[in-house]
């Protein structure tokens, strides 16, 4: 994005050993299959619990790891005969037929100050607003534990059966560059989450979701977002050949590791194109060669998601229209400008219709089209979304157009239980809106699944408060752009 937790109940036990992947194909059914050899030391196999709880003040060890791609079953401690073993993967997306309905994990391997503040405030230090200052000004073995905890707590196995229960079938998860466990140079962030990435691609897997994985944090910061991972105002990633090097080798890593594990990569998030031609430039350069680089890596199957780079889709018109699948992936917000936050209700309601058109006729001579990123919120209220320690246009508490106030902050994010009965229909309507207009080219993905303060920005406490419905085909307003 551009500018409650549940205990896990896991429904799995880990066997513990090491396998090696022999072949990954499609069986007669049509279904993906991993078929791995597993090397029994004794005539035993050991069962245990995944993941046991961690002592109250003690970083969580991470999930085992493989050398193959691990499942929620795994063997471990058995005998040197070799058993064969087929791990099923979800059928193939049907991206032509089907629509995406989906929800971001935002703020879990990349972490953004409004979607967990505490995790910033309980650092006690005011100059730690982004990733790179969280490893950056803290003892590294501190910063680390924390966050490991965070990774193993923030999102669990119950979310993953919560998103496929209210009739989710994709989530977009964001990962960072310096996660990825390759030889690099990953200054001062703090690496480690490569395991729980793992996992979370098994959960999903296990329920049915399948996963645009993206590369949300690159060497140089592509946009200067916190989201990111620095937030800086001179982002240098496209003016250094070396940091879209770097990139690519990162993305060859993926592609290699998981590339059959997920149904998208995503090459990279939000190339800050509006900056200069050369941004422009190196993202056309960029999607190109990280698009060769998963073919050679992954293969055909797994699918290739690009942006927009803030351009526009029509700026991409015959773009990489000759690949094998590739989608676009579009960001609809409407909050960070004032021209946008005057807009009245229906105004919002009217912008979004509008859009139908512009849509469709990309979608028609070009690529799929995917809404990656919007939500419902109409306000930038969200603490910290403007950035840690800034504050929002809507009261004026942040003035970039001139120190106008809009209204104020109050019943307009934060807990729904403080949102007029008015503003939940509203944004009842307003999420049916988007849905719509994304439905009419290949579907959506909402940002973000939770947040611990911004319940205008979550999917989980709309459906929780009714203002997003447990069943997206349930519409009250099944024909709002006409």
């Amino acid at each position: 994005m551009y500018r409650a937790l549940f205990p896990s109940a896991l429904h799995t036990l880990l066997l513990i050993s090491t396998f090696t992947t022999i072949v990954s194909a499609a069986g007669p059914d049509g279904k993906r299959t991993t078929k791995c050899k597993v090397k029994r030391k004794d005539s035993q196999g050991v069962l245990i619990a995944q993941n046991p709880t961690p002592a109250q003040n003690a970083a969580p060890s991470p999930p085992a790891q493989t050398t193959s791609n691990p499942t929620s079953t795994q063997i471990v401690n058995g005998s040197h005969n070799e058993t064969l073993l087929t791990f099923t993967r979800l059928p193939p997306f049907d991206y032509q037929n089907r629509k995406v309905r989906g929800v971001n994990l935002g703020g879990w391997f990349l972490m953004e100050p409004w979607i967990t503040p505490s995790m910033f405030e309980k650092t006690g230090n005011e100059g730690i607003v982004d990733e790179y200052t969280f490893g950056q000004y803290q003892d590294r073995g501190y910063a680390s534990g924390l966050l490991q905890q965070h990774w193993a707590t923030w999102y669990t196995e119950q979310d993953f059966i919560e998103m496929a229960s209210v009739g989710l079938n994709h989530i977009r998860l964001p990962i960072s560059y310096w996660s990825v466990p390759i030889d690099q140079d990953t200054g001062p962030y703090i690496t480690g989450a490569w395991p729980y990435i793992l996992q979370a691609l098994d959960w999903a897997n296990a329920h049915g979701l399948y996963v645009i994985l993206d590369l949300h944090g690159a060497p140089g910061s592509q946009n200067g977002f916190d989201n990111s991972g620095q937030r800086t105002g001179q982002p240098s990633w496209a003016y250094d050949q070396a940091f879209l090097d770097r990139t690519l080798n990162v993305l060859d890593a993926i592609g290699r590791q998981v590339g059959d594990k997920v149904e998208v990569i995503e090459l990279l998030n939000e190339i800050s194109g509006f900056r200069d031609q050369q941004w422009v430039d190196a993202a056309k350069r960029f999607w190109q060669a990280g698009y060769d680089r998963i073919r050679a890596a992954a293969g055909g199957e797994v699918k290739i998601m690009i942006g927009d780079a803030f351009l526009g889709v029509h700026s991409w018109d015959g773009y990489l229209k000759s690949g094998q699948g590739v989608m676009m992936d579009l960001h609809v917000y409407q909050i960070f400008s004032n021209d946008e936050l005057r807009r009245s209700w229906d105004d919002h309601v009217s912008f979004m219709c509008n859009r139908v058109s512009e849509f469709t006729s990309y979608t028609s001579n070009n690529l799929w089209l995917v809404m990656g990123e919007w939500s419902n919120a109409i306000t930038d209220c969200a603490k910290y979304l403007n950035g840690r320690g800034v504050g929002a246009r809507w009261d004026g508490t942040y003035t970039p157009g001139g120190g106008e106030v809009l209204g104020t902050c109050q019943g307009m994010t934060g807990s729904y239980t403080t949102f007029s009965e008015d503003y939940k229909r509203f944004l009842r309507k307003y999420w049916e809106t988007q849905v719509s207009v994304a439905e009419k080219v290949n579907g959506w993905v909402y940002w973000t699944w939770k947040a611990e303060n911004a319940d205008d920005w979550s999917y989980q406490k709309g459906v929780e408060a009714g203002f997003i419905p447990r069943n997206p085909d349930d519409r009250l307003y099944p024909n709002i752009c006409g």
